[in-house]
């Protein structure tokens, strides 16, 4: 990778700025593409916003950024966005900032303190390097302090037509994918998690391959698709909802392995209820999962107490009621006689103590 470090003032980069939204952020007399389809939104709070003007204000050095200079002469971010609409957009009069305990438009500013903030140096590493270069480059910078995410990483090294498409779909503040996916997924659409997830979901986690494969596609409109297919199926299937329950759970999987058998949803709705009630289960979080795998690990069921335990083990008199043979208490295991799945309870009288062999070999019939 070709790096040349080179110093380029707040005039230089302010000159011509333009946010057109959906038309692209630019600055440098347009030369610099500030908000390539790569990066994220504008995600500073006023805090940073400002301490950004401050520092610049005061002279204090600025945390160095990075651009990648393109074959046409044109630049783009890789990392100092936040910080580059900060500049631009006080100098273009979009915020006041304090000082001397007071609201200050750039406009408002004292010649001498005007001239100081445009003349400031900026200091830019800009480089040149293939996809994979950039992409082992991206993972060391940060950006304020906030580490570019493994799909924002991801978004660096694959822009092109596909992700301007995909970027439209899931990574607005309050995007399509938002608005009919909010209720079942966690994170930030502007943080890159909604796309994150769709892609995690419709290639079983081979998110860069798919990526590469498509990034000169036309448009997402087969991830959007995807994903509209697994919202309407969780709905369907799960009318009631219940945030606690089912936010943040890898639907898309239970949709991949699930979409083509039939559930009685009135059936699933009375489980579910029951499961809420039983308090052998104490991970209500797992009921969902379980109602449609069947598998009782997600409940996270009630366990036996060491006393119920050592309470079992001198009944038996150390003897597995299966193998008939005697073991120390530390090479056996609680276990219910009648299975939780058959209405067992996890109570004194439904305990005994197996080897870990018996244990494991163990079945519900």
């Amino acid at each position: 990778m070709n790096i040349q470090q080179v110093e380029i003032t707040v005039k230089e980069i302010a000159e011509n700025y333009s946010d057109t939204a959906e038309g692209g952020v630019f600055g440098y007399n347009g030369k610099l593409n500030i908000r390539p389809p790569f990066q994220r939104e504008f995600v500073y709070k006023d805090k940073q916003r400002d301490a950004v003007v401050e520092t610049i204000m005061k002279g204090f050095p600025l945390n160095t950024m990075y651009w990648s200079k393109n074959s046409d002469g044109t630049f783009e971010v890789l990392d100092g966005q936040q910080r580059t609409i900060s500049i631009c957009q006080y100098v273009h009069g979009a915020f006041s900032v304090m000082m001397d305990g007071k609201p200050r438009m750039f406009f408002n500013l004292p010649n001498d303190v005007k001239e100081r903030i445009l003349s400031y140096k900026l200091m830019i590493y800009v480089c040149e390097g293939s996809e994979s270069e950039k992409l082992d480059w991206f993972r060391i910078i940060n950006i304020a302090g906030e580490k570019l995410t493994e799909q924002e990483l991801r978004n660096a090294v694959y822009t092109g037509s596909w992700l301007a498409s995909a970027k439209k779909y899931f990574s607005k503040s309050q995007c399509v994918a938002y608005q009919i996916g909010s209720k079942y997924l966690n994170g930030s659409p502007i943080r890159q998690d909604y796309l994150e997830t769709a892609l995690d979901w419709m290639t079983d986690g081979h998110i860069e391959q798919y990526m590469a494969e498509h990034q000169n596609a036309p448009n997402a409109n087969q991830l959007w698709d995807y994903f509209q297919q697994v919202i309407g199926w969780i709905e369907r299937l799960f009318p009631s909802y219940r945030a606690k329950l089912m936010k943040g759970l890898p639907w898309g999987n239970y949709y991949n392995k699930f979409k083509g058998t039939y559930f009685d949803k009135d059936a699933l709705e009375a489980k579910i209820c029951a499961l809420m009630e039983d308090e052998e289960v104490t991970s209500q979080k797992g009921i969902y999962p379980y109602v449609l795998t069947g598998e009782e690990k997600h409940l996270s069921l009630r366990a036996f107490t060491p006393k119920q335990s050592q309470l079992a083990y001198h009944k038996q008199k150390g003897i597995c009621p299966h193998c008939k043979k005697k073991f120390q208490i530390e090479e056996m295991e609680a276990d219910h006689i009648i299975p939780w799945s058959q209405g067992g309870k996890t109570d004194q009288e439904n305990c005994q103590m197996l080897c870990r062999k018996c244990n494991r070999t163990k079945s519900d019939n």
